[in-house]
């Protein structure tokens, strides 16, 4: 007879978090049924949500900036690498701030909770950790993320960036522990999930070949250096894309090391590092080239149902937000971030190469002609005005050309942005200001660059053929931008801003900038090259 066994899916060890105190109010003892009740008043999760959220969209964990300075020092790092890495730590010193967001997309806000059973809070709990994202979100100069749909085809804003997506857990005990994520759109899209068989764990070659295959699938569109996080197996599908969200937080990394016979969860150190070395080897580097496209590597084992074998594949970008929260009989806690991440800029600068400066106060004619003479992968520094437009201004350019009224001249005499900033704060010119995915924009470009317009694009990631077609056959050019260091921009690259058309689009309105040593990178040129052609 089978004897009945049980353990925990996830049996995790000590928390060794540093935590502060938010405030020793709120909570209070009382008994019941003889035993301490931890009572839990609704203003301490309000207060949670809001400081919690406020600390992640300005603040990072130190050992996150510390693999940042490792790029900049290790002697193997390609001077793209080191230059990234060098942003955005620069980024984070101005973010520190707490008026530049760290990144313009100010993510969807996710709370997962586990509440012990000897905890009671006399409250919508839910509603209570809401008002703490509203709070935040409102009165921050964060950005607005979140469509309430009208139809199944009309949408609008919530001007609040609500709902908040909040999961919370009953377990034992008598704390209330939280992970509170900022989650942007970039990343969130790169999470994926591959139903696979027995047959992809017949080795460990074929497991990592497979693994490498889906990392270079990730692109540059998510804002590298990565933490990279496969999940193997699961009950369900839905249990393994929730345990790559955890992972890729680092949430499980004091998972056991083996597996048994109670069928636990488990993390493959061993494989990890054989992983990250690969990744290393790919070429694509923090996102212009080089040996850093992942800063660190989780993986995961699930069990599984014999007849299914799903891995789940998710990352953390540059923007790497995560907090840890609780609520115990001593108070209101929560994690500490780096409050002084200008600790780890070195003290000089590493030597090298130096960009090319590129006046875009000059016909598009003789721009184009400039940056002709340069391969893919070089560094350019920008100065001059350029259009900012993203996926909504482009649909209605296409509605525009397409009732026979044509593409705006703006279009046409400048370079164009793709990018929709966060607020701007009182008394300064723009919020953060990131680039946003330019593979959105992709089916525009070949229609746009016949007329004459969008012969130059600047934004992240990389393209699809029909753009290096299209740029090929018209002359034309598209340049990355650094995917991550949106205070950076917003605070020291960004002179002037303001809107010319759609204001009512909010932060996907058209802007003008005018720029003074922007960074970007040649990624696609007029000759039909492809920097990522041959990498991913």
């Amino acid at each position: 007879m089978n004897e009945f066994i049980y353990e925990r899916m996830f049996p995790l060890g000590k928390d060794t978090t540093e935590y502060r105190c938010l405030t020793g109010e709120y909570v209070g003892i009382n008994k019941f049924d003889g035993k301490d009740v931890l009572m839990v008043e609704p203003q301490a999760l309000t207060l949670l949500a809001e400081k919690a959220f406020k600390d992640v969209a300005h603040l990072y964990r130190p050992e996150h900036l510390e693999r940042l300075r490792q790029i900049i020092d290790d002697p193997e790092s390609s001077d793209n690498d080191r230059y990234v890495a060098l942003e955005l730590l620069k980024n984070a010193v101005i973010a520190a701030g707490k008026v530049y967001p760290m990144c313009q997309d100010t993510g969807t806000a996710i709370v997962m909770a586990k509440k012990g059973q000897q905890v009671w809070s006399r409250t919508d709990d839910v509603e209570e950790l809401s008002k703490g994202v509203f709070n935040v979100y409102t009165q921050n100069y964060l950005r607005y993320s979140q469509n309430a749909p009208f139809t199944m085809y009309e949408e609008k804003n919530t001007t609040t960036n609500l709902p908040a997506q909040i999961d919370i857990t009953a377990v034992q005990g008598d704390e209330y522990k939280f992970l509170f994520m900022a989650k942007g759109g970039g990343s969130a899209n790169k999470t994926n999930v591959f139903q696979m068989t027995k047959t992809i764990l017949k080795s460990e070659q074929t497991l990592i070949d497979f693994m490498v295959e889906k990392m270079k699938g990730l692109g540059t569109s998510a804002c590298p250096p990565y933490y990279i996080a496969f999940v193997i197996g699961g009950t369900s599908v839905e249990l393994n894309l929730k345990t790559v969200k955890l992972a890729s937080a680092r949430y499980l990394d004091s998972l056991p090391t083996r597996g048994s016979d109670t069928a636990h969860a488990f993390r493959d150190i061993d494989l990890e590092k054989k992983v990250l070395a690969r990744s290393h080897e790919l070429g694509i580097g923090t996102q212009f080239g080089g040996k850093h496209f992942a800063l660190d590597m989780r993986v995961i084992r699930l069990p599984r149902h014999g007849a299914s074998c799903p891995i789940g594949l998710g990352v953390s970008c540059s923007a790497d937000r995560q907090i840890k929260g609780k609520i115990t009989k001593d108070g209101v806690f929560l994690e500490q971030l780096e409050e002084n991440p200008g600790q780890y800029l070195p003290k000089k600068e590493p030597d090298m190469k130096e960009a090319v400066h590129i006046d875009l106060n000059r016909p598009m004619d003789e721009i184009r002609a400039e940056l002709s003479r340069y391969p893919v992968s070089t560094r350019l520094a920008l100065t001059g005005q350029i259009v900012v437009a993203r996926d909504i201004a482009h649909a209605k350019f296409m509605e525009r050309f397409e009732a026979g009224k044509g593409l705006p001249k703006y279009l046409k005499n400048h370079i164009v942005y793709y990018a929709g900033p966060a607020k701007r704060p009182e008394r300064e010119i723009s919020g953060s200001f990131g680039p946003t995915t330019a593979g959105r924009m992709d089916p525009y470009v070949p229609v746009f660059q016949e007329e004459g317009a969008s012969m130059i694009m600047l934004a992240k990631g990389n393209r699809t053929n029909q753009v290096t077609n299209s740029c090929r056959i018209h002359g034309g050019f598209y340049l990355g931008s650094i995917g991550g260091p949106a205070a950076r921009i917003g605070k020291d690259f960004i002179k002037k801003a303001h809107i010319i058309e759609y204001e009512e689009l909010g932060m996907e309105a058209v802007y003008m900038i005018t720029v003074e040593n922007f960074p970007a990178f040649i990624i696609v040129d007029d000759k039909g090259n492809d920097f990522y052609a041959d990498l991913l």
